[in-house]
């Protein structure tokens, strides 16, 4: 597996350090992260997903589909990005299922800080 962490970053023009500080890690792990040599937190994954506006999926490389769902601004919308949200569920390997799931309850955690 090959992360897209560097590639953001870049495009981002933030430097190692710069996300080491948002992330609250040390640049070495950022380093490690962009080499593969470490696997990013689900804490860090969502930051870097807010940061670089990106699927956690896509930032590690899993998926080619890049931009997060932005906040529904109505409710036809909203049923859109669940209808949306389901598809994609239904068309996921039991495995992926399951780390989506664990996506959903991370972010759900992470909202009640």
């Amino acid at each position: 597996m090959n992360n897209r962490i560097r590639e953001l970053r870049l495009e981002k023009r933030i430097t190692q350090l710069q996300l080491s500080i948002a992330l609250d890690v040390t640049q070495e792990t950022i380093s490690a992260y962009e080499h593969n040599r470490h696997m990013p937190s689900l804490a860090a994954l969502i930051k870097m997903s807010e940061i670089f506006n990106a699927s956690m999926d896509y930032i590690m490389g899993l998926s080619n589909v890049r931009h997060i769902l932005n906040e529904p601004s109505d409710k036809a919308n909203e049923a859109d990005q669940k209808a949306n949200l389901l598809d994609c569920y239904n068309k996921l390997g039991t495995k992926n299922k399951a780390r989506l799931v664990a996506y959903a309850e991370g972010l759900l955690d992470s909202s009640n800080d």
